[in-house]
């Protein structure tokens, strides 16, 4: 089996309604033991090096009539499925009762095997770990509601809406529901109060037993119980956990990994308390905006720090890539994004041109038709990065594009680096991520092209160029690209 790469490549996948679809195809239940050779065949061939089981652990009665009550939350699941049906409406995957798998999707055991199928194919599993609250009908409420955050009758009177009446094993209670500082509680959830050893302690066994079963879990909301965000949220400062438990956990199971649902430029932090990977929301939003110099200053921060970056165009939280960016940009920001170093995230559906988001709430999606032009071009880009082996392992850095000529200032709107291979693979990227046509020079940083010719093969295209090494490096590659177009040049030298 090869190493896994520096960059590895992600595919989340929403386990309920996948098998939901499944099952739907074939007239019969499907698990996640069903599933055949030739789909996971197709994942390692398209070059996923992890798939992400989305919304795989036990739910239960309380978080679902909550989400089949909610006034607001049906109108959207009505615009998901026209013909919405209660069945559809399953809970969401992050109200979770336990972490044993849902007996829907297989089991236990369902999931062992489907995770011993992708080893063999040198691919991992990634599930979630919820660690900012649980469901209402979690055991630990009737058995340990010291672990959650319990509120008084003011506070009720106050802000019902954050706060929900509960009986325990200790009598009537008033616990909170999970929020995060910015909006109303989740009325799905109940906080858990990180000032508690004892659930600390348990949160700990939880996520070793989630270990056990996977690869790495991506953590959500993994800021909120953060000392400083938690303090923000409830007036009280807790020990830190992450710190301890990524330790704990990689003690156990070396080579574990951990990855972030993170904001608020809190992704360092994270990084620090032992996050392999953390949401790169910024570079998102900024691409969404079309803001070719503000991404470009993103991509300026160190690259030790932005190799531990997980970069996507949509994710179950974000709108479809096809519905918020217009094909041009959405071609041109998937460059960027993908070609850029860190984690590469993609989403099911992404790489068809889905422009339905299906909210966790739901356990069935729509059938929508694959666009053609989108498809071809994720297609074209997963195996340029599958068997480019510079941007999988290389290193990478960003150049500066000059202008073309004296006063020809749409340079500004292009984005440029370079990767170079251990053996010798070169590799450079350019997009004009702007409305109009524009032009640059790019002075190349392979000086041991000088003296010699170059041919410059655009991977994801049909250009060829030959060129002077001298005069790409010391003036510049000339550039002259329209509205949203790029380059992905591999470089050879005779």
């Amino acid at each position: 089996m090869p190493p896994a790469p520096r960059y590895p490549s992600l595919y989340q996948i929403n386990t309920r309604v996948w098998l939901r679809q499944l099952s739907r195809e074939s007239g019969r239940p499907v698990t996640l033991a069903d599933i055949d050779d030739k789909t996971i065949d197709g994942f390692a061939e398209r070059g996923f090096d992890w798939i992400w089981l989305l919304s795989v652990w036990r739910t239960g009665a309380a978080g679902r009539a909550v989400s089949r009550s909610n006034r607001q939350w049906r109108e959207e699941f009505k615009t998901v499925l026209p013909d919405l049906t209660e069945d559809d409406i399953c809970g969401s995957g992050f109200a979770i009762t336990g972490y044993t798998v849902n007996e829907g999707l297989g089991g236990e055991n369902a999931l062992a095997a489907f995770r011993e199928k992708l080893a063999k194919r040198g691919m991992k599993v990634m599930l979630d770990f919820v660690p900012n609250h649980t469901a209402p009908d979690h055991p630990w409420v009737r058995s340990h509601p010291e672990y959650y955050v319990e509120a008084s009758e003011k506070a009720f009177a106050e802000a019902p809406q954050n706060y929900l009446r509960v009986e325990t094993d200790t009598g009537p209670k008033i616990l909170a529901y999970g929020r995060d500082p910015n909006y109303p509680g989740w009325p799905d959830t109940l906080q858990l109060n990180y000032g508690n050893s004892g659930l600390q302690a348990a949160q700990m066994a939880e996520l070793l037993s989630v270990a056990g079963k996977c690869d790495g879990v991506r953590c959500d909301m993994a800021m909120l119980i953060l000392p400083e965000v938690y303090q923000r949220t409830w007036g009280t400062w807790p020990e830190p956990f992450w710190p301890k438990a990524t330790a704990v956990v990689r003690t156990r199971y070396p080579g574990f990994k951990f990855l972030a649902e993170v904001y608020w430029d809190l992704e360092w932090t994270l990084q620090q308390q032992g996050f392999d990977y953390c949401y790169d929301k910024r570079l998102y939003d900024r691409l969404k905006d079309g803001n070719a110099r503000s991404a470009r200053e993103h991509l300026l921060a160190d690259p030790a720090y932005q190799e531990r970056l997980a970069r996507f165009l949509e994710n179950h939280d974000e709108p479809r890539a096809a519905l918020e960016f217009p094909l041009p940009q959405h071609r041109a920001a998937a460059i960027i994004t993908y070609l850029s170093p860190g984690l590469r995230f993609f989403h099911q559906g992404q790489l068809e041109g889905a422009r339905v988001r299906v909210p966790a709430h739901l356990c069935r999606g729509p059938v929508e038709p694959t666009d053609p032009n989108i498809s071809a071009f994720y297609a074209r880009l997963l195996s340029v990065l599958f068997k480019t082996r510079a941007l999988r392992d290389g290193a990478w850095s960003l150049i500066e594009p000059q202008p073309a000529w004296h006063g020809n200032w749409s340079c500004e709107g292009f984005i440029a680096s370079a990767w170079s291979g251990a053996e010798g693979g070169r590799v450079i990227i350019v997009v004009n991520y702007a409305a109009g046509q524009g032009q640059c020079r790019l002075r190349l940083p392979f000086g041991e092209l000088r003296g010699k010719q170059v041919r410059l093969t655009d991977l994801m295209g049909t250009e060829l160029y030959d060129r002077d090494g001298s005069d790409v490096v010391d003036n510049g590659l000339f550039i002259d690209l329209a509205p949203w177009r790029f380059n992905v040049f591999e470089l050879r030298s005779n």
